[in-house]
């Protein structure tokens, strides 16, 4: 029987780890500046993949599918084939956002194709930097590349139509993690239009963590996420937030808790709100 490792890591059993394990490293950090920044310093042994083109497949008409879809299994296969990944490798994922948003996109994608050695580093680049992870200005050398076949997703998403039917039953549990303003259609700082889907309760993915921008404990997660979720089959919750990457924080903080992943409904705001459906503000 595999042991399960916990999904999130600390910065210093990273460290401690990284001494006597192999250990790929991917920097998930995001913003027009990220790879820049990467490039002038990178965690040793680090290696940067884009959220925009290798962790989505976006399109021309954001309104099919939202700013982020899902990439194809086969764009997948080869991202992780380039990078010398093997289903075997033990994988640590983390950003330079303390909440490890883009980076919890990439660990529900690999958790979904069935990769099972993959953590998050809580607190993302910074809290590396703070305990003296090694850092690098060199170019890292890629690894000799290997066949990564991804054959399906394996955790469960909905889409557009799906979420008809689900905003109009209230035996359904939408959740959307946007920031309250968003979600209550005071303020729209991405997509076209503020406010939230028919049936939908806000838990924004922020308050996952403590005011030092780490993860809450899981006990406490669990909690938090079972009085949420108590009324509701795993198969009757969706996650949503903007375009289907900071939801993936909050499917992070369940399994955490060690609670079963909710659905994830990729498109998100970004397609709901471009496809003339009903919009809520209050």
């Amino acid at each position: 029987m595999k042991k399960t490792i916990s999904p999130i890591i600390k910065a210093q059993d990273l460290l401690e780890l990284s001494q006597t394990k192999h250990i790929i490293l991917i920097d998930v950090s995001v913003g027009k500046d990220a790879q820049a920044n990467y490039a002038a310093q990178h965690l040793k042994g680090s290696y940067f993949v884009d959220l925009n083109s290798q962790l989505a497949d976006i399109q021309a008409d954001v309104s099919v599918g939202g700013r982020h879809p899902l990439p194809t299994l086969q764009q997948l296969s080869e991202t992780l084939s380039e990078l010398g990944i093997s289903e075997d490798s033990y994988m640590v994922v983390f950003d330079d956002k303390n909440g490890a948003n883009a980076a919890a996109r990439f660990w529900w994608m690999l958790k979904a194709v069935g990769h099972q050695n993959v953590q998050v580093l809580d607190g993302g680049l910074q809290a590396a930097i703070k305990i003296g992870y090694p850092l690098s200005t060199t170019p890292e050398k890629p690894l000799p590349k290997s066949r990564y076949t991804c054959k399906e997703w394996l955790l469960p998403t909905v889409d557009l139509p799906f979420m008809d039917k689900a905003s109009a039953d209230n035996h359904y549990l939408i959740i959307d993690v946007r920031d309250k303003e968003r979600y209550d259609g005071v303020h729209e700082p991405i997509d076209l239009v503020a406010g939230h889907i028919p049936n939908a309760q806000n838990i924004p993915f922020s308050n996952n963590l403590d005011a030092n921008g780490f993860f809450l404990p899981a006990e406490e997660l669990k909690e938090k996420y079972e009085k949420a979720l108590e009324h509701f089959d795993t198969d009757n919750i969706i996650v949503h937030c903007g375009s289907g990457v900071t939801a993936c924080h909050t499917l992070l903080a369940m399994a955490q808790a060690g609670l079963e992943i909710p659905n994830l409904y990729v498109g998100s705001w970004s397609e709901w709100s471009r496809n003339d459906r009903v919009i809520v503000t209050e």
